[in-house]
């Protein structure tokens, strides 16, 4: 199996392009209820982001180079390298996932209210397309796209362990 030192360009930007539809519809959503909660959406996603080149791409193999989701190069930018033997050292199970899905899972839960509270139906178009390119949409990516390509992944990766046990 082919695995990239560096992702071709095209494939960090539809990443990164399916993150930030996420992004962007769990923020209409959150946004119809109030500009306060949208508000503090993007932080929680911010803080989450930050968290991720922080806490992992500085121990990844791709620290400085380009993964899949091009934050390995952004990681650098921004944070001092850390120790790669650390990347593996952490046991990832399905609660440490439960952050990530909240991104998703949160502006569905609002969208709810917001169709309880008046129907609409560029809300109810919102959520369906949340919930199809949070599943599948990610499902693609990082099956046909990144993971699959991934360097990290020979050398160990937790989530890996965790998706295919």
């Amino acid at each position: 199996m082919k695995r990239f030192d560096n992702y071709p360009f095209w494939i960090v930007l539809l990443s990164n392009l399916l993150s930030l539809i996420i992004y962007g519809l769990g923020f209409y959503i959150m946004f119809r209820l109030s500009f306060m909660i949208a508000a503090v959406y993007l932080l929680y996603i911010l803080a989450l982001e930050v968290r991720l080149i922080r806490n992992h791409c500085t121990n990844c193999f791709y620290y400085g180079k380009t993964c899949g989701f091009g934050k390995g190069r952004l990681s650098a930018l921004i944070f001092k390298q850390g120790d790669p033997a650390k990347f593996c050292q952490n046991n990832f199970t399905w609660k440490d996932l439960i952050p990530d899905i909240l991104v998703w899972i949160l502006p569905i839960l609002v969208g709810i209210v917001v169709l309880i509270i008046q129907f609409s139906l560029s809300i109810l178009l919102a959520m369906i397309l949340l919930f199809l390119f949070s599943s599948f949409g990610n499902q693609f990516i990082r099956g046909s796209l990144t993971c699959k390509y991934c360097k990290q992944m020979e050398l160990g990766c937790p989530a890996e362990q965790l998706f295919n046990k």
